[in-house]
């Protein structure tokens, strides 16, 4: 499965909205996860599952320490599907 950055941003977008009722006009790149989207630990716990089912991929801890913005965790999905 190829995806732009583009593509994995609107998926996230979706996700983020539906998983945890987040207006989808309040979810930008720069959207910071837990300042901006008020989400804690408990829905990190939540999006990491969500994520594992959108990429097929086990979400490692590691690689998600440094996410802060939704568009940090656009970056290092697009990092994981090209590994």
């Amino acid at each position: 499965m190829t995806m732009t950055e583009q593509d994995i941003f609107l998926k996230l977008k979706e996700v983020l909205a539906d998983s945890f009722r987040l207006d989808p006009e309040k979810i930008t790149l720069d959207s910071h996860l837990f300042k901006d989207l008020d989400l804690d630990s408990i829905d990190a716990v939540e999006l990491a599952i969500q994520l594992q089912d959108f990429t097929g991929r086990r979400v490692k801890a590691q690689e998600f320490k440094d996410v802060r913005t939704v568009g940090d965790v656009v970056t290092t999905i697009h990092r994981m599907l090209q590994s």
